[in-house]
């Protein structure tokens, strides 16, 4: 089995779980993955993820041009950038979930981190959060605030929209994702009762112990 065979299996594996998980519905959301050979798979457009077919998988060079497979999502330009920004990003999860969406829809005094550190395992798998500012569906110009985004995170939220997070494979975007989504979930949870998120030094000793 190839590298593409895998990937596309892979794509279809883990569209499956997400969907199947009520992490994704109707044709929102999109996945990909990078190839050794700078290529990028990614889940065609008005696909539904729970029902994906590996053959019709879109593959684009890694200026976005189609090579083979159904026409890819129409927010295909912003995991180029991710891509061309992270050289570790091996794969990229975007989905609407219902807890990360709402998070995106609240007004956040404070934009570059807009969830809590409630568990080493968000702090772990998902860092700091960010908040992009709201964009149409399909503007191009999301791509230049993806990417300047990504320089230092590997994670980031779409305002109105839902999140974007990266991994060194598409096991782990899909893992970090679903840490993102529960720790959205416990912050609607413990709503206005008083919390006690991880100190910065706990926050520093993770990242020195588990290095992104």
């Amino acid at each position: 089995m190839n590298d593409e065979t895998e990937m596309r299996q892979k794509l279809v594996r883990m569209g499956t779980l997400l969907y199947t998980r009520q992490l994704a519905h109707g044709s929102a959301g999109n996945l990909s993955v990078r190839l050794d050979d700078g290529s990028i798979l990614i889940t065609p457009t008005n696909s539904s993820l729970g029902f994906l077919e590996a053959e019709r998988i879109s593959k684009l060079t890694p200026d976005g041009e189609l090579i083979s497979g159904d026409r890819p999502s129409k927010e295909y330009f912003f995991h180029l950038a991710v891509y061309e920004e992270r050289p570790a990003a091996q794969a990229i999860v975007h989905l609407h979930s219902t807890y990360s969406v709402a998070i995106s829809c609240l007004c956040h005094e404070q934009t570059d981190d807009v969830l809590p550190p409630l568990t080493a395992y968000h702090v772990m798998r998902v860092g700091k959060l960010p908040l992009v500012r709201y964009f149409r569906p399909g503007d191009r110009a999301l791509a230049d605030e993806v990417r300047k985004v990504s320089r230092d995170n590997r994670s980031m939220l779409l305002a109105n929209h839902g999140p974007i997070v990266s991994g060194a494979s598409i096991e782990e975007a899909v893992y970090a994702y679903e840490e993102l989504e529960e720790t959205a979930k416990l912050y609607f949870l413990l709503g206005d009762r008083k919390t006690s998120p991880l100190r910065a030094e706990e926050i520093a000793e993770i990242n020195r112990a588990f290095p992104n």
